[in-house]
């Protein structure tokens, strides 16, 4: 009898935890929006180690949310208001979660900002249909279009997935360091278990020590429809 019975789909999905994002409850009483540059150097003061961790990513500290997401508030003053609620997140690989926790306990300031960071908790990767990344290294001659094949080449070579829905959100520029560059937020849907995971591991492009190329869950969204 030859009889093979198709993958059990109601089985929950286990996702590798290889890599994870570690969430910190911090206090602060306000930070400038284009903090990721800075954020990044104090962390890397901090913890030593950082640098040399290419999967390593520093996560810009967000607000209130509009878009489920997608768009951060923009403040009028150029400054964001911390709440109780807003968190610090690093994203490391599992063997570094124990040396990331020293971060507890300490300031990272610079200039006039200073951040106390407070007690860690590990936030393993969900296997998201929808993720989304706010800002992702383009060049300013890069068309959409461009952007959007580039992106697609880049999911094929990392998951050799062929990415049938994407959507590129609004542009702006980052400062680093001394220097500005320009970013693109990105929307990517449809995608398997799999592959979901792996992107949320790797990233796209370039920059995850600065906040870009980090993809994160999109909430609420099942399928991605362009408005008619």
């Amino acid at each position: 009898m030859f009889w093979q019975e198709d993958e059990d789909k109601t089985l929950p999905y286990q996702a590798p935890d290889d890599i994870l994002d570690l969430s910190f409850a911090m206090r602060c009483k306000q930070l400038p929006l284009d903090h990721a540059w800075d954020l990044s150097v104090a962390i890397h003061q901090a913890l030593p180690w950082f640098e040399g961790e290419t999967l390593a990513g520093v996560h810009t500290i967000h607000v209130a949310e509009s878009g489920n997401g997608w768009l951060r508030p923009e403040e009028q003053n150029g400054l964001l208001i911390p709440s109780r609620r807003t968190r610090l997140e690093l994203r490391i690989p599992k063997q570094r979660i124990q040396a990331a926790q020293a971060l507890t306990g300490q300031i990272l300031s610079w200039g006039e900002y200073k951040l106390e960071v407070g007690e860690a908790k590990e936030k393993p990767f969900s296997n998201a249909a929808v993720l989304f990344a706010r800002y992702v290294v383009s060049a300013e001659t890069e068309s959409e279009k461009e952007f959007l094949q580039r992106m697609a080449a880049e999911v094929k070579q990392i998951a050799q997935f062929k990415i049938k829905k994407m959507l590129c959100g609004r542009s702006q520029h980052l400062r680093v360091g001394t220097n500005s560059i320009f970013t693109r937020h990105l929307m990517l849907a449809d995608l398997d278990n799999e592959t979901s995971i792996r992107l949320q591991q790797v990233g796209l492009g370039v920059g995850r020590h600065y906040g870009c190329g980090l993809l994160l869950p999109h909430k609420g969204i099942k399928t991605l429809k362009p408005t008619e």
